[in-house]
């Protein structure tokens, strides 16, 4: 993964784990995305993306595409493994 995180709000205690994430892209830009992870679908979604202030609604796929070569889900999943990881959180004891 080429973006760096840089700060993490994490909200574990909700009906879906909801994760905000501030990164920055390899080119130095800001990446923000909200996402949450979905019990009954078992997939991550991204709820809210912002690229250099500019508000992308939920639509992340360009970006994943175009920096990072991989899906959304694959993106999401590697980040919030990270997180999950670092406040000892286990998905699937929830």
């Amino acid at each position: 993964m080429l973006t760096k995180i840089r700060k993490v709000k994490f909200e574990p205690e909700r009906k879906n784990p909801m994760y905000n994430v501030v990164m920055e892209s390899p080119d130095g830009k800001e990446l923000y995305v909200k996402f949450d992870y979905t019990y009954a679908t078992k997939n991550f979604w991204p709820l809210q993306v912002n690229y250099n202030k500019k508000n992308y609604g939920a639509k992340l796929a360009w970006y994943t595409r175009e920096v990072e070569n991989m899906t959304v889900e694959l993106f999401l999943e590697s980040i919030a493994n990270k997180i999950n990881k670092k406040y000892n959180f286990d998905l699937l004891q929830n």
